[in-house]
């Protein structure tokens, strides 16, 4: 998926959740929108090089948006509205290991439980697939996990995508791993324990679990490869 044009600068600070101020290259400081409800913990310092993109709809309150962070390790993409169509662009090109073969992906889909879930691939040999994505950058020790922050909602997907498998469909958690660090993925039981076990639940009742690495591109996010996950450790 191709970015919106961006502009370097570093960040100084994020507050009140969803701002920062950006120092841009040219010296001017701005306010950028965060779209990103987490608590984005070893995910921007002060100083750290950020890119941002630009809106010259004179309908919003902030023109800029933060993009990506860089720790030191390559960015680290804080966007989470970018994840979702990174993922269903991916899925469409058959890029996805072990969710290939559906002709259809549609977004933002009612489960039929008064809720929705990011995507359902129809159209293949395999049962239907729901897939619920979670953007993940929370990095502990050398491995990533989710959540970085108590996710209500987040156990509440869980529970959704456990009442479809027993209905019958294939129900898929995909952990989109939006940085370069961390050779695996698992639960981050020190954040919210009863998530990780919940999590552990699930999947052993036949709720399939996925981690894809996401790749930042000079100009965009692609789909990499899956990244392994260890259900065992307990952190």
């Amino acid at each position: 998926m191709e970015l919106p044009p961006l502009t370097n600068g570093r960040i100084l600070r994020r507050y009140k959740r969803f701002l920062a101020d950006v120092e841009l290259e040219n010296g001017e400081r701005v306010v950028a929108h965060v779209p990103n409800t987490g608590r984005m913990t070893k995910c921007w310092e002060p100083g750290a090089p950020a890119q941002l993109s630009h809106s010259d709809n004179p309908r919003r309150k902030l023109a800029w948006t933060l993009e990506r962070v860089d720790m030191g390790r390559g960015w680290v993409g804080v966007n989470t509205q970018r994840t979702n169509p990174v993922v269903a662009e991916a899925l469409k090109h058959q890029r996805v290991p072990g969710l290939e073969g559906y002709r259809e992906v549609l977004r933002e889909v009612r489960t039929g439980q008064g809720s929705r879930l990011d995507l359902l691939l129809r159209g293949g040999q395999s049962p239907d697939a729901w897939v619920e994505v979670k953007n993940v950058t929370l990095l502990h020790d050398d491995a990533l996990c989710f959540p970085d922050a108590l996710s209500e909602r987040g156990r509440r997907h869980l529970l959704e995508l456990e009442a479809l498998r027993r209905q019958g469909f294939r129900a898929v958690i995909l952990y989109a791993l939006n940085r370069p660090e961390g050779c695996c993925f698992y639960p981050a039981d020190h954040v919210d324990p009863e998530y990780a076990r919940l999590l552990r639940k699930v999947v052993k009742g036949g709720v399939e679990i996925l981690a894809l690495r996401l790749v930042h591109t000079e100009t965009g996010i692609l789909a990499g490869g899956l990244v392994d996950v260890d259900l065992s450790v307990s952190c």
